[in-house]
């Protein structure tokens, strides 16, 4: 650990939670057309912002009253430039909504801020093709020469750290966090898998993580695992692999239906959030560095509120 990151989990002296679901709140419960999942676009229009807004302060009262730290994650996952042109943004316009949206993150972290909850801001970077299969697939230069545009729209703003979410491959984790290097900014790699607890490219979850910081001089902070359920992997972290210390965070689905159920799912599968909050604490214990929890997909504040329930007691408790 370097003092550069003294205050990122797992070396801060706090446990942290973040949000849910942003985009499957925002479309099923708040009834928001988003196309492509970019709900960065809603930030053009006051209401939008208001909404984008509203829903982060749920979580961040869920934080306050548990007294632990929040992951303010920009809603930036599709502002890259692919979605960006497809959605009319100029180079120009992408950068100043990536810059919004820190600024948006910054001004709740002045709110809600305090010495019990910590926040720190995360600029969020998410996959160049689709979030749940490896299409298109680049090299490792390649990756890591796209995301740098995104990358450095980061740098010199108020972000603790980058984090690439949902990443299907091991070549664009790489990339991205290459990049992040080039930048001098922290990063995180979170990695999505299917129901059989492998990325959508057959990679093994430690493979991953291993090949990673083998190609990166493991610059990542920590990793993740997003956009499964609990159950897709928890078997896959069992025994005493060194890599599983590198996994400090977890947002998980709410349903244990498969990508491609979920790709062609017209309502929503929001499972069960108590239990999910209790499938955290089996994580917790397979887990000796978990540090972060919150959700994604079909998640809400009512997940989060029962990880936050039924796990940080025991993660508190490991320290």
């Amino acid at each position: 650990m370097t003092a550069h990151h003294s205050h990122l989990p797992p070396f801060a002296p706090t446990k942290f939670i973040t949000d849910g679901g942003l985009e499957t709140t925002l479309i099923f419960h708040d009834g928001i057309d988003i196309p492509y999942f970019a709900s960065f676009d809603l930030l053009q229009t006051q209401d939008g912002y208001n909404r984008v807004a509203n829903y982060y302060a749920r979580y961040l009262e869920i934080a306050r009253k548990a007294k632990v730290g929040f992951v303010l994650e920009s809603p930036t996952w599709r502002a890259n430039s692919d979605w960006g042109l497809r959605m009319g943004y100029s180079a120009v316009e992408l950068a100043d909504m990536n810059h919004k949206s820190v600024r948006m993150m910054a001004d709740l972290r002045d709110r809600y801020q305090s010495a019990e909850t910590p926040c720190l801001i995360s600029g969020c970077i998410g996959p160049r093709g689709d979030g749940y299969s490896p299409t298109d697939r680049m090299t490792t230069q390649q990756a890591r020469d796209y995301h740098a545009v995104q990358v450095r729209t980061f740098a010199g703003t108020p972000v603790d750290m980058v984090s690439a979410i949902t990443m299907n491959y091991p070549e664009e984790a790489i990339g991205i966090a290459l990049a992040c290097k080039d930048a001098d900014l922290p990063c995180v790699i979170s990695i999505t898998v299917e129901t059989d607890g492998q990325m959508p490219s057959g990679d093994g979850i430690g493979d991953v993580i291993e090949m990673v910081d083998a190609q990166t001089g493991a610059y990542p902070v920590y990793y993740m695992i997003n956009c499964a359920h609990p159950d897709h992997f928890r078997d896959k972290l069992d025994g005493n692999n060194a890599w599983k210390n590198r996994i400090c965070g977890v947002r998980a689905n709410a349903s244990r239906q498969s990508h491609a159920e979920l790709d062609a799912c017209e309502h929503l599968d929001d499972g069960n959030p108590d239990e999910l909050g209790r499938l955290y604490c089996d994580l917790a214990e397979l887990l000796p560095n978990l540090a972060v929890i919150g959700g994604c997909c079909g998640t809400d504040h009512r997940h989060v509120h029962a990880m936050a329930k039924h796990a940080l007691p025991r993660l508190v408790a490991a320290g």
